[in-house]
């Protein structure tokens, strides 16, 4: 099967028409706070589902079918195979009042493919951005892409003329910790609600956007988040009403909230996978025992330290079923998944003593160990496990976790040895973890979450080869090669993909969806 060009994409879209109930606040909470409110600055799936109320992109998943469907953009055109033109929904406004144009479209996914953005696995493969009148605009890619739609729906958009206002026309560095830019702390989009107040760890407030060019399904007219990092608090606030919704209720929770009569529990699973990087770059590990060489280079250690992990006992004691076991890199619901991929070796820590002992260190070795403490399920105790599971084969690894505000910036800083990540895929497809996560880091987005920068030039040359191929049968094949090849080699060690269970009052209706974000066009307070 070939990529069609020249096809229009979609028609004009229909606005949500529902009409709207009586107005109530809905009241939010979960482990982690958002680190920015500059969209471009840092690619994180909590904080990208908050920007949306605000932000909007040029297309999104519809949250009932998960397929594309029009925003701020109202139809395309593969003019051909490297040319996609777009169309602009008209009479569009910013908070502000000013109108949305073609000049906002453009500058927002420059803005993008800037240095110091974090979002280049989204622009990977654009070349430049056209505009073709006020209303038009047209993406020119390097090379045919079959998923640049997917990736736009990551892509938001920013009013130029606020940005070069307050000196925001490049994306914060979030690697930069002392660097503060008005884009960071402040917000102005065309979305349904518009940012009232941020008091970081505290308390965000959201309000309605009365000229919002679309019409609310649901019926809430303000959004309050509030971070609770302690798992039993955020559980009280939900039980005694002080909150209606708990995005992340704990799993030892979960029996007591699915029996009270004023809750509900609704489940599903979420396309992100749980799984520890490695660094594989330096020549010597900070802080390890061992000297002049680097533990984590050789594949016999790192075969040793997937197979120290008792998984059953983890997904059995520690998620207590909130997690499917896999041996790949991409959950079952992204585009080049197979059952092969996601078998995973066997638990054998008489194997991986052996392993260490071939590989040079029969009594083991003092290694970095980095996690948060507040971003993914039981991610903390998750890693207290492993700790103690790799204890057994002789490896002393030496725990540090952290809040995901300083989490990510400092593995981005390349400042952890062994380091935990969970990566979903918004495209689903599987070139976006390839390309983030295995392929070398270097230029077009590639390696931009390569955080231990592993790099294997077999695997680069497959990967990149994918990335120029029409035939989508075989991109399709030489993305599960190349994630076999990652498997083989043990880039990584794949843990589990997240069952998401969310937790609220039985007045709430909204839609649980595969990324683990919100709607909050279709939210509704009864």
């Amino acid at each position: 099967m070939r990529i069609k060009y020249a096809l229009v994409c979609a028609a004009a879209a229909t606005a949500l028409a529902a009409p709207a109930l009586q107005a109530k606040p809905f009241r939010w909470a979960s482990a982690g706070e958002i680190s920015t409110w500059d969209i471009h600055s840092q690619n994180n799936a909590l904080q990208n589902g908050i920007h949306a109320a605000v932000y909007e992109s040029l297309v999104y998943y519809n949250s009932r079918t998960f397929k594309i469907e029009p925003v701020l953009a109202t139809s395309w055109t593969q003019v051909s195979p490297t040319q996609l033109r777009l169309n602009l929904r008209q009479n569009v406004k910013f908070h502000d009042g000013s109108a949305f144009t073609a000049d906002d479209a453009a500058y927002s996914i420059e803005r993008a493919m800037m240095k110091t953005s974090n979002f280049s696995p989204y622009t990977a493969g654009i070349d430049r951005v056209v505009k073709v009148n006020p209303n038009t605009i047209d993406i020119i890619t390097k090379r045919p892409n079959p998923v640049l739609l997917n990736q736009l729906t990551e892509l938001r958009m920013m009013s130029k003329a606020w940005a070069e206002k307050n000196n925001s026309v490049e994306p914060k560095d979030i690697r930069n910790v002392t660097l503060e830019t008005f884009a960071n702390r402040n917000a102005m989009g065309t979305g349904p609600f518009i940012l009232r107040q941020w008091v970081p760890d505290q308390r965000m407030v959201m309000a309605a956007n009365p000229n919002w060019w679309g019409k609310l399904e649901g019926n809430i007219t303000e959004i309050i988040y509030t971070p609770i990092k302690s798992e039993a608090t955020r559980v009280a606030a939900l039980l005694s009403g002080e909150v209606d919704m708990v995005l992340d209720p704990s799993p030892q929770d979960l029996p007591r909230l699915r029996q009270s009569p004023n809750l509900k529990v609704m489940d599903g699973i979420e396309s992100r996978t749980i799984f520890f990087g490695m660094d594989q770059h330096r020549d010597e590990l900070p802080g390890s025992n061992v000297k002049g060489k680097n533990p984590l280079k050789d594949l016999r250690v790192r075969k040793a330290l997937y197979q120290a992990i008792d998984i059953d006992s983890l997904m059995r004691v520690t998620m207590r079923g909130l997690g499917q076991a896999t041996g790949a890199l991409i959950a079952p619901q992204v585009n080049g998944w197979k059952e092969s991929i996601h078998k995973r070796m066997p638990y054998d820590v008489e194997g991986a003593k052996k392993l260490l002992a071939d590989a040079g260190y029969p009594q083991g070795f003092e290694v970095d160990f980095a996690c948060p403490n507040n971003r993914y399920i039981n991610d903390e105790e998750i890693c207290q496990a492993v700790t103690a599971m790799w204890s057994r084969i002789g490896v002393r690894a030496k725990l540090r976790t952290m809040p995901l505000v300083t989490y990510f910036p400092m593995i981005q800083r390349f400042e952890a040895s062994i380091y935990m990540l969970g990566w979903g895929v918004p495209t689903f497809d599987a070139m976006y973890s390839l390309q983030s996560l295995v392929r070398t880091p270097g230029a077009d987005g590639d390696g931009n979450y390569n955080v231990g920068r592993y790099s294997n030039p077999k695997i680069d040359a497959v990967i990149d080869r994918a990335k120029v191929e029409t035939d989508l049968l075989v991109r399709n094949r030489l993305l599960t090669d190349a994630l076999q090849m990652s498997n083989d080699d043990v880039s990584h060690i794949p843990l589990h993909n997240q069952v998401i269970p969310w937790a609220m009052k039985r007045n709430i209706d909204l839609v649980h969806r595969p990324d683990n974000r919100l709607d909050w066009r279709l939210i509704k307070v009864n």
